[in-house]
């Protein structure tokens, strides 16, 4: 019996000390995630105040050149000149109304042409942008105008508060958003509200143009970050409770302990299981198989092929990507080098990078062995930015990509539209290609706002010409809108499906 009593008391001992040291990390695991999550939450808002704020300068930038090229035709008569400002209104996006003024009064408007309207130049920020609440045309919708004057010149025109709350509620997502000008400012909903901007509960980020007179207000509403931990952190949820539960079973864990998983993914590598799939690219007019992206999968002798999102993320966070991506390359080169003799035009390459690989310029190197490896002249690679690490804008990394376009290696931004830098990737580096991301393809013929969208990135792209390249492309009605709207490439399970290297060098020789 008192033996009996001991190990009773001995037990409870040890299921106290188990619970205490199993509670431990998954409270201070908790501390950490919601210090994380809100260090996430106020750099998304900041980044998409930039992103906002870069949007609007690019609106503002149109009506701006309406203004500046109809104010040398200030003080000339209207019916001489209406036709003018009705061709900003047409050449110009986003420009709704154009008008001309003599000695602060509006006298000509392609609207209704002859007009008298007097203006006060005190209602103007900075004598330049007006929120308005609405005017005669739209008295239920919000106005922005903006305002150039030179002596008794001047030029207004003016932007409807549709297209602005458009930019706040796609760029915002959940993220709340406000845009003011001087003492008004204009909410996602396309509401117009006096005073100063609204304070959100969660990462408040307010940001001021550098180039115009309006600010971005960028934040959360209350309880924002408990909503994204349960959101976004589930799994590491389901970590923390793991780790708590090895905390108070020390003595298992020591006996039950296997490799880490880098040592894994590190013995892996070494055993050459991660290999390379291939999915086709086709012209967007004929296609024809104009090139590939290589795609990495684990053939792991256990599981068989394991999704790459089940261990990219990983890989990139222990830094094994670098080396993982080197085989990658090697591996490509040895399967397709022997065919490039063969290929009629220079067959595109697409491999994936991230920020891992932009830390220093082995990444050159890489590339050059590649392209050596192939006949001169007969691919292209093409280089593709991913997301899930930011890219800094360093001066390693421009000279970086200084050097790979001088080696003839492209740049594309994956997966465009879907994260908070692919607008910064653009005035940042100097790219080629932007790929457009398969929700923004999926939601063909189905979701009107998500159409705008790719048709707006389709747009941009012409504008800044740049190839762009279609991912997820699934249905014929998908590759012929897109082919009507001018899209270069495209790719998707419409044309192929990632396949292993001898099955893809098969298929080629058919195309």
């Amino acid at each position: 019996m008192p033996l009996n009593v001991k190990n009773r008391r001995k037990r409870g001992v040890r299921i106290a000390v188990t619970v205490l040291s199993g509670l431990l990390p998954v409270l201070l695991g908790f501390a950490i995630l919601y210090m994380q999550a809100e260090r996430t939450l106020q750099q998304s808002t900041r980044l998409t105040a930039e992103e906002a704020v870069s949007q609007f300068e690019l609106m503002f930038d149109n009506t701006a050149e309406a203004a500046r090229e109809l104010l040398p035709l200030a003080g000339q008569r209207c019916n001489d000149v209406k036709l003018a400002l009705r061709e900003q209104v047409t050449r110009r996006p986003f420009v709704r109304s154009t008008n001309l003024v003599w000695d602060d009064s509006i006298y000509c408007s392609s609207l209704f042409g002859d007009y008298q309207e007097k203006i006060n130049a005190g209602d103007y920020t900075q004598g330049q942008l007006s929120l308005m609440k609405s005017n005669k045309v739209t008295p239920d919708s919000a106005l922005l105008v903006y305002r150039l004057s030179e002596g008794q010149r001047g030029a207004l025109s003016a932007l409807d508060g549709y297209h602005l709350s458009n930019v706040l509620r796609l760029i915002g997502r959940s993220t709340l958003l406000a845009l003011q000008v001087g003492p008004h400012w204009l909410a996602a909903d396309g509401q117009f509200h006096d005073g100063a901007l609204p304070l959100f509960a969660v990462a408040q980020n307010e940001l001021a143009s550098s180039r115009y007179a309006f600010t971005v207000a960028a934040g959360f509403p209350e309880g924002e970050t408990w909503r994204y931990m349960k959101s976004e952190y589930p799994p590491l949820f389901s970590l923390l409770i793991f780790f708590g539960v090895v905390s108070g079973t020390i003595g298992h864990v020591l006996q039950r302990r296997a490799m880490s998983p880098s040592h894994e993914m590190q013995r892996a590598m070494e055993a050459g299981e991660f290999i390379p799939f291939f999915q086709p690219v086709v012209h967007g007019d004929s296609k024809q198989w104009s090139g590939c992206e290589v795609l990495m999968r684990w053939n792991h002798p256990k599981e068989g092929l394991v999704r790459p999102d089940l261990f990219i993320p990983f890989a990139e966070y222990s830094g094994l990507i670098v080396p993982m991506t080197r085989s990658l390359m090697q591996q490509t080169a040895a399967l397709l080098a022997p065919l490039s003799s063969s290929f009629r035009e220079p067959f595109h390459i697409g491999i994936n990078i991230t920020a891992s690989h932009c830390k220093n310029l082995d990444l050159i190197e890489d590339c050059r062995a590649f392209i050596q490896a192939f006949a001169p002249g007969s691919i292209s690679l093409v280089l593709e930015l991913t997301e899930r690490e930011l890219i800094e804008p360093t001066a390693m990394t421009h000279q970086l990509f200084e050097q790979l376009h001088e080696l003839g290696v492209m740049i594309a931004i994956d997966d465009f539209g879907t994260g908070h830098s692919s607008l910064g990737y653009l005035r940042q580096f100097n790219v080629d290609f932007l790929k457009i991301d398969q929700s923004f393809v999926a939601m063909i013929g189905v979701d009107a706002l998500s159409r705008h969208i790719l048709d707006s990135i389709i747009e941009l792209s012409a504008k800044l010409d740049l190839g762009i390249v279609a991912e997820g492309v699934e249905t014929t009605e998908q590759s012929d809108y897109l082919t009507a709207h001018g899209v270069n490439f495209l790719q998707g399970y419409l044309f192929g499906r990632p396949m292993p290297g001898p099955e893809f060098i098969n298929a080629l020789s058919h195309h």
